[in-house]
């Protein structure tokens, strides 16, 4: 899947060995002004990534699922919502991605860490331990879901997207050949805007001290959004500023965290990414600048 400033692209493999395109033209919010504020398009970011997400892999599952057979959660589905089932699913998965998600990595580790309030005393100790505790979560989660062969593959293609996307920009010819000699590891990643919510975190959540349990988890649901906007600006600024020493440093806690979000693609991986690549290149090559 390839996004680009106007429109964004899936290309998938399908069993005949075929490369299936579906494009789109992005719309509705995500071109709003207020979408493109600082902070508030860290937050737009991170829920479209999510939407897109499972709606892509829907699409790509597609091509592989004729002989599933129909369950009782299915006619359900289709029954309660008619013929805007697949959107239901899609919002439906997001929403419980987002609640396991806040349940697993902000409110678990939270709880975990105030087990220890009679023996740390200091506020930030707390808040320090309840973030270790959240990145050691989020680190077990990747690698134990890396084992997965399916999902395995899910990062070869990952792998796939960040080579093409820097044939791209080092104004390369989009082909096999260039796209392979790059590194699957890319400053602008998803991974290392989730690594970046991660560690902002820990600072934001410190600011507030360690007040009761439940005034605990109101501010952090609630400060969820800044995080995720404060986020996205240091990889903007990661993106735009790479070459550079800060850049350089900021950027190596979300490139250890790729090396297990992304592996080395196979060539025909490759031919999907760049197929889909070629889909949203703009025609003005200044709009998709960072």
């Amino acid at each position: 899947m390839m996004r680009g400033p106007k429109k964004i692209a899936t290309a998938v493999r399908k069993p005949d060995g075929e490369i299936a395109l579906k494009v789109e033209s992005l719309g509705g919010f995500s071109n709003h002004p207020m979408a493109k504020a600082p902070v508030i398009r860290g937050s737009r970011a991170l829920i479209d990534a999510m939407v897109m997400g499972v709606r892509e892999l829907m699409y790509s599952a597609s091509f592989f699922e004729e002989e599933a057979q129909e369950d009782a959660l299915d006619r359900f589905i289709k029954k309660i919502f008619k013929g805007n089932a697949e959107k239901a699913v899609i919002y439906l998965s997001v929403t419980l991605s987002m609640i396991i998600s806040i349940g697993a990595f902000i409110l678990l580790p939270s709880l975990v860490a105030n087990l220890m309030k009679s023996v740390v005393q200091s506020s930030l100790m707390l808040n320090l331990l309840e973030g270790i505790i959240r990145v050691g979560l989020f680190t077990l989660y990747v690698y134990m879901i890396s084992r997965i062969e399916d999902i395995r593959r899910v990062f070869m293609y990952h792998g796939a997207e960040h080579k093409t996307i820097y044939a791209y920009e080092n104004g390369e010819e989009l082909t096999v050949e260039n796209a392979r000699k790059y590194s699957t590891l890319h400053p602008r990643c998803g991974t290392s805007f989730l690594v970046n919510v991660l560690i902002i975190s820990i600072i934001v959540f410190s600011m507030f001290g360690w007040p009761n349990p439940w005034l605990r988890v109101v501010i952090r649901l609630l400060m969820l959004p800044a995080i995720a906007g404060i986020s996205y600006e240091i990889n903007k600024f990661i993106g735009k500023n790479s070459d550079t020493f800060i850049a350089r440093i900021l950027s190596k806690p979300g490139y250890q965290f790729q090396k297990l979000t992304t592996k080395e693609p196979t060539d025909d991986m490759l031919e999907v990414a760049i197929a889909a690549m070629k889909e949203v290149i703009p025609e003005n090559e200044n709009e998709d600048l960072w």
